[in-house]
């Protein structure tokens, strides 16, 4: 039966990650980037500057970092340590190459993304703001297109329950924890139809009661857990990760080579090489936009909640998301993965990047499997928080902030993260790699027909900052 799903979860996952997809994504981010004339590349540093420069006389719920550290909750996650392993190992290393291609002009769809949600944004009769794509699409391109907000906040509300939010990030985190703490399998239950180690049970179960303390907070608790949470284990694992790096770094030219003619299909047997590449590009693309949610549409719904008054500064702080997330942490881990071998092993799921560590560092293995379980724990744990807030967001615009409804989604919420554990690691990514894709393509139709309004509200912008400066 499960043998069954899986296959038929990948046909499904293989029709709509097919390359029409692929090159609708990067085709818009390559689009906007002309159009805003690489803002991704010359605006970085101002950007950069704005993360932890807020405005005091913005309008919003949350600080324009607490809605970043937000966003950011939800993208630095599992994609980062198991996502880049995942793609790593199905295709190959070159798969990193085009997920750094697909995060480089996925920063200007970020960019877009977040001036359209201050833009648009709107106030309902409890005070709360409200934005994201279902907003800038009804009321930036129109009444009569409702029907399209609607398709993406009910995708929305899919990912959140059923791809990003709950699933991948539980499953990643007990998956950790099991293999830290009974490797062997040795103290095992049997559970519908398999088996499961008494570590990877306990810490669901923990796991689902933490979500369900916090979650029932909104928005504001999750934004000052996330503030918390999220810069702490950044820096953690940025620093573990550099540590690596600065030992193996003889080892990094041969890597860099490796995923540079992996990507091309240079490794690839005579006449497979562009079946290589659309694998790599497939894999990596597929797993860069669960990583970073560049053209996902999901940033936009934590942005609109940030005390600003000008829409393209909080596009600029928003790009920031990707970049972090994607050229800085997901780098770092495909390098270690691609570096010390760990990807053509046999390995899959977070054992790949545990064996990285183990290899990479100078601890013992016990002790690196130990910070990388605890980095993965707390980055998939702010994921899950992050997304109950986005998925809530999109049940709100649908039900017309119909309070019961969002009493019965959260339980719901909680009981997905309750069962995350027993769904099989390949069924788990494919179910999220799915609902990525159809919740993307409403929002990709909104950037590409708004992308005026972007250019506009950036020239403006960009203007009257020329104009302050040389008073």
């Amino acid at each position: 039966m499960f043998e069954a799903v899986n296959n038929f979860l990948q046909h499904v996952d293989d029709l709509v990650w097919g390359v029409p997809l692929i090159v609708a994504i990067l085709l818009t981010g390559i689009y906007l980037t002309i159009r805003l004339k690489g803002i991704q590349i010359t605006k970085l540093p101002k950007a950069l500057k704005y993360m932890f420069e807020n405005e005091e006389s913005g309008h919003g719920e949350v600080t324009s970092f607490g809605a970043l550290c937000t966003a950011l909750s939800a993208t630095i996650g599992t994609g980062n340590i198991v996502g880049v392993a995942t793609a790593i190992v199905a295709g190959g290393p070159g798969a990193l190459f085009w997920m750094e291609i697909a995060a480089l002009f996925g920063m200007a769809t970020k960019y877009s993304e977040g001036l359209l949600a201050i833009k648009y944004r709107t106030t309902d009769k409890h005070g709360h703001i409200l934005g994201g794509p279902f907003y800038y699409i009804e009321n930036g391109m129109g009444k009569k297109w409702t029907w399209l907000a609607k398709i993406f906040a009910f995708f929305g509300m899919g990912v959140g329950l059923f791809g990003i939010g709950t699933f991948t990030q539980v499953n990643g985190i007990t998956s950790a924890v099991g293999n830290f703490f009974d490797p062997n399998a040795q103290n095992v239950i049997h559970l519908l139809g398999r088996d499961y180690t008494l570590a990877v049970v306990i810490s669901g179960l923990i796991l689902t009661v933490c979500v369900g303390l916090v979650v029932i907070g909104g928005l504001k608790r999750i934004a000052k857990v996330s503030e918390i949470i999220v810069p702490f284990m950044a820096v953690i694992y940025i620093t573990i990760s550099l540590l690596l790096l600065i030992l193996n770094a003889n080892k990094i030219p041969a890597a860099i080579v490796e995923i540079v003619s992996s990507a091309f299909g240079l490794r690839a047997a005579a006449g497979g090489a562009l079946g290589a590449i659309i694998v790599a590009m497939q894999k990596g693309i597929a797993r860069g936009i669960f990583s970073n949610e560049a053209g996902l549409g999901s940033a936009p719904i934590a942005a609109a909640a940030a005390q600003t008054k000008e829409p393209a500064r909080q596009g600029l702080v928003t790009m920031t998301g990707t970049f972090i997330d994607t050229i800085v942490v997901c780098t770092m881990t495909g390098l270690s993965i691609v570096l010390t071998g760990s990807w053509n092993i046999g390995l899959e799921g977070v054992a790949v990047t545990t064996n990285a560590f183990q290899q990479g560092l100078p601890f013992a293995p016990q002790i690196s499997a130990f910070l990388l379980m605890m980095c993965l724990v707390f980055f998939a744990f702010t994921t899950i928080l992050g997304w109950d807030y986005y998925s809530e967001r999109c049940l709100a615009y649908l039900s017309g902030s119909n309070k019961t409804a969002l009493k019965i989604f959260r339980w719901l919420y909680i009981a997905a993260v309750f069962i995350g554990p027993y769904f099989t690691v390949s069924a788990v990514w494919v179910i999220a790699d799915i609902f990525n894709a159809l919740m993307a393509i409403p929002n990709l139709i909104a950037l590409l027909s708004l992308s005026g309004v972007v250019v506009a509200e950036t020239q403006s912008y960009l203007k009257r900052m020329n104009l302050t400066r040389v008073k």
